[in-house]
């Protein structure tokens, strides 16, 4: 329990009041007959860039596949813009970048192009081969990929693909994107420019972010709130409120990569 370093469980409610896209009431999910969470009780606004940390099998990656509804919950109940999460009028609202999107075969033939343009095809994009065309364009350069846009995926290094996999949930036109240890695999620079890219997208774009991250640092660096998850939720609050718990992180599985002293706050 994190009150026993002296840390205050803060609640979600404490936090502004915006549009609740998920809502997340009492989930507890079993697999292979372990509790993994339990008693999960979450809200996501609009807008938010929500970071999740916590030590190896904690359950942060069965959180987010709860949520997307890839696994079923043995008790409480998930809600995603009203709804639940894998009916019908959320096609395409949603997008899903795993932590293997950096490790894709190198013998992969299929452009960024290519691969961003499959993005468009849901039930949410029914619109002309210009338009989407234009949907393609406006996703490859919001992640600065224009120069590559016809390389093939496996010639890529393990951050460009990452932002391809972002276009390509952008070309959707999803508002929501979830994210899971999108940071493994690659290099610093790498990770700088695409937390920026993160940032830029819920800031400028209006994108509602939730990310899995043994970074601790990067967590810190960029999103509004954190979550501490340890099969319950031991924290929930603003970034800023969450104390500098290095030996701590370091002991439960969460690496600080860099020296926090180089941080920014928003």
């Amino acid at each position: 329990m994190l009150e026993a370093f002296g840390l205050q469980v803060t609640s979600s409610k404490e936090l502004d009041i915006r549009e609740s896209i998920v809502e997340v009431d009492g989930l507890s999910v079993v697999r292979s007959g372990n509790l993994i969470i339990s008693d999960i009780d979450l809200k996501i606004r609009r807008g938010e860039f929500v970071g999740i940390v916590g030590p190896n099998g904690s359950g942060k990656t069965t959180l987010l596949l709860s949520i997307l509804g890839i696994l079923k919950a043995n008790s409480g109940k998930i809600r995603i813009y009203g709804c639940e999460p894998m009916c019908k009028s959320n096609d395409g609202r949603i997008s899903w970048v795993s932590q293997a999107a950096s490790n894709l075969p190198s013998n992969l033939r299929l452009t960024v192009r290519e691969l961003v343009k499959l993005g468009t095809i849901s039930s949410r994009n029914m619109f002309s081969f210009r338009s989407k065309d234009v949907m393609v364009n406006r996703a490859i350069e919001m992640v600065g990929l224009q120069d590559v846009e016809n390389t093939d995926i496996g010639r890529l290094s393990g951050g460009q693909r990452q932002r391809a996999v972002i276009a390509r949930a952008l070309a959707s036109r999803a508002d929501f994107i979830i994210l899971d240890e999108p940071l493994v695999g690659i290099d610093r620079e790498a990770r700088s420019s695409l937390l920026k890219l993160l940032d830029d997208l819920c800031h400028d774009s209006g994108k509602t972010i939730l990310m899995v991250s043994h970074d601790l640092a990067a967590i810190r660096q960029t999103a509004h709130r954190m979550i501490y998850l340890e099969g319950s939720i031991k924290f929930d609050g603003e970034t800023s409120k969450f104390p500098k718990l290095t030996e701590i992180a370091e002991l439960r599985g969460i690496k600080p990569v860099h020296d926090e002293s180089h941080e920014h706050q928003h």
